[in-house]
């Protein structure tokens, strides 16, 4: 028994002597009894100041009101406690900061009474740090990345980095990246101004200047040398740190708080400088050290990654969002047909455009249109469309027969694009004639116009939808004819004004007919409206074009049918004179007279049936047209000097501002724009 009894306290001694994990026992009242003193944390301390004390004497600060409730925890439950993980500051190494596991066991008495505790405490400081900068750096790469806004992901790098690893952080972009320029190789010179994009925490901002200024750092400091040389530093600093000298003035709120250790590292992609990332330790004892600095460079290489991007995603879109509005058109003319007013939101600079564009006859076309995709391509591709559109209706082509050659050119565009994609493009156009007030409307897989009589009621229009642009092969589109009374409103969309709320329960195509419905509002005041009710994505596009229709006078427009023989085209002259001299323009009217005649004479010549003449007043400008039921298209020819005739087309093309061929189903127009203004 003796021999067991000396073996036990041999093995006690030992271990309260030799082992390197700390070992205390506690009485009831939780002072210590016995401990090692090769422990961490306790080493070197004097025993007197450890035995017959509680754990807060010796160690303040080390987390005691959570020591306290565990301990008294296992004391009166009698469940051991193991491997909790404690944290504070080593009461033997100023400056220093522990990680322990925490083990405790309850002592009883032969009688069962409670005589305290021991606890077993093993230094994972070095293991804890490494998981803990593990999990700093799984949250970067968790929280980072996330947008495709530069200033937006630079406050996710931040926030993931304080204050699990930092007690503040800032992200400086250069200058010239924040405002949307490619980054550019280093060495960079030391007066590059950078711009502060982000910090953490918000309460204090102690090495720079506010959010958004942009200023170069003084020469020379750690900021410049990383400019310099694309090295990352840990730094440790003091009140007679040399380099806070440069610039006492922007330096001294980091001696003011307290900021002891810094590291500088540099957001780079491809070699590229993109900007600075800079960390501060101030309340946290530890400095960092090379492990740390080895993180922050990881850090730092994913967030640059995703900066890269968003720097990259920004330029393009500035440059297809410029691109874009460059290729649209200009403000709309005044025009007798309609009056119109658009809205236009390139917030994906995606490929949506409209057009309103001035056809013969004072008819006018209204074109929206919407490209598949975002970015330079796609604005690249709408420039190609809207150009081909308008060039194909100014050629007077019927609307069915436009989209068909639209068709063609939007497959020989994605023919060059290589992209796959099974369409190009979506278009819908509506043709307004304010003579007849018909309006013919075809649509390439768009949505369907909207349209309101003068008291607001919707009009049903039942336009087919035709397929998407972007297939050729000569497909077919099926126009729809409407006649308007003046007043009436029509409204192109595109789908990204109808961004649907989750509490809206009306379809988004009547809403937008609701909010239309007041059709003698301003129309500044609709477009307005429905960008206020509809609240369009800003992932997408919107596009919005209302017109509100016209008839030309009665008045201005004056009709006559002749019939197909030589002999008429005194008859129509004579006609045209009297007709210019009630509208007070009998000085036009050797020229109309002129232009009549030769247009008279061709239709005779080369058409078939009788011949209609129209002449419509117009906005400073005088029609004239000549209809007749063949369908050959005349041909401007260079006469000889000996051929008696083949000049008429030639005297027309002098006399008038434009002229051109108008096919229909029933036949053909030849056409002559004069203006009154005295302008070719």
């Amino acid at each position: 028994m003796e021999a067991s009894k000396a073996d036990d306290s041999t093995v006690l001694n030992s271990l309260f002597s030799q082992s390197p994990q700390g070992l205390f026992v506690f009485d009831a009242e939780l002072r210590v009894v016995r401990y090692n003193p090769s422990g961490r944390g306790v080493r070197h301390l004097p025993a007197d100041e450890v035995i017959g004390h509680q754990v807060e004497e010796f160690a303040p600060g080390f987390r005691s009101p959570e020591f306290k409730d565990l301990a008294r925890r296992v004391l009166a439950t009698g469940e051991p406690l193991r491997c909790h993980l404690l944290r504070g500051p080593s009461p033997s190494e100023p400056g220093r900061t522990l990680a322990v596991e925490l083990s405790l066991f309850r002592l009883n008495g032969a009688q069962g009474d409670i005589l305290g505790l021991v606890g077993v405490v093993e230094d994972v400081t070095e293991r804890q740090a490494a998981a803990d900068r593990l999990a700093v750096l799984s949250n970067v790469h968790r929280a980072v990345g996330a947008t495709l806004d530069e200033c937006s992901t630079a406050e996710d790098l931040v926030e993931a980095l304080v204050p699990e690893f930092a007690d503040a952080a800032t992200v400086h972009l250069l200058e010239a990246v924040a405002d949307g320029s490619a980054p550019r190789p280093a060495p960079l010179q030391a007066d590059t101004p950078l711009r502060r994009v982000a910090f953490a925490p918000g309460s204090a901002q102690p090495d720079g200047p506010e959010l958004g200024a942009a200023r170069p750092f003084p020469f020379p400091t750690p900021f410049t040398q990383v400019l310099n040389d694309l090295r990352a530093r840990v730094l440790s600093l003091s009140g007679d740190t040399p380099w806070l000298k440069t610039d006492p003035g922007q330096f001294a709120p980091l001696v003011e708080e307290g900021v002891h250790s810094m590291i500088v590292a540099p957001l780079t992609v491809r070699d590229a400088l993109l900007g600075l990332l800079t960390l501060h330790r101030t309340t946290r004892p530890d400095p960092f050290d090379e492990a740390d600095l080895d993180l922050v460079q990881q850090a730092a290489l994913a967030a640059s990654a995703h900066l890269g991007n968003a720097c990259t995603y920004r330029r393009e879109h500035t440059i297809a969002t410029t691109l874009q509005r460059r290729l649209q058109p200009e403000p709309s003319p005044t025009l007798s047909a309609v009056e119109t007013a658009n809205v236009y939101l390139p917030e994906s600079a995606g490929g949506d455009w409209f057009d309103v564009i001035p056809l013969s006859g004072a008819r006018v076309a209204l074109v929206v249109g919407d490209v598949a995709g975002h970015g330079i391509d796609a604005a690249a591709t709408m420039g190609q469309l809207r150009i081909a559109l308008r060039t194909l209706a100014l050629q007077d082509l019927e609307t069915d027969e436009l989209f068909t050659h639209l068709d063609e050119v939007a497959a020989i565009v994605a023919d060059r694009s290589a992209g796959g994609d099974d369409h190009v493009a979506t278009c819908a156009i509506a043709v307004y004639d304010p003579v007849s007030r018909l309006c013919t409307f075809v649509r390439a897989g768009h949505p369907t116009p909207v349209v309101l009589d003068p008291d607001g009621a919707p009009v049903t229009v039942d336009v087919p939808d035709g397929p998407r642009l972007g297939k050729g092969g000569g497909r077919a589109y099926t126009p729809a004819s409407v006649q308007l009374a003046p007043g009436s409103l029509v409204a192109l969309y595109t789908n990204g004004l109808m961004a649907t709320r989750e509490d809206d329960t009306v379809a988004p195509r009547h809403r937008l007919e609701e909010l239309l419905a007041p059709t003698g509002r301003p129309l500044d005041e609709l477009t307005d409206t429905a960008v206020y009710t509809l609240a369009p994505s800003r992932e997408d596009d919107a596009v919005l074009l209302l017109a509100r229709t016209r008839a030309l006078p009665p008045e201005n427009v004056t009709v006559w049918t002749l019939p197909s023989e030589d002999s008429v085209v005194a008859t129509a002259r004579r006609l045209v004179a009297q007709q210019l001299t009630v509208w007070n323009l009998s000085e036009a009217s050797f020229d109309s007279e002129l232009i009549v005649s030769e247009l008279v004479t061709n239709a005779i010549r080369y058409g078939e049936g009788p011949i209609r003449l129209r002449l419509i007043l117009d906005q400073g400008r005088l029609l004239s047209e000549v209809t007749d039921a063949g369908s050959a298209a005349p041909y401007v020819r260079r006469a000889r000097e000996s051929d008696e005739g083949g000049r008429g087309l030639h005297i027309v093309m002098h006399l008038s501002s434009r002229w051109g061929v108008r096919h229909s189903r029933q036949g053909k127009t030849i056409w002559s724009e004069q203006r009154l203004d005295g302008r070719a």
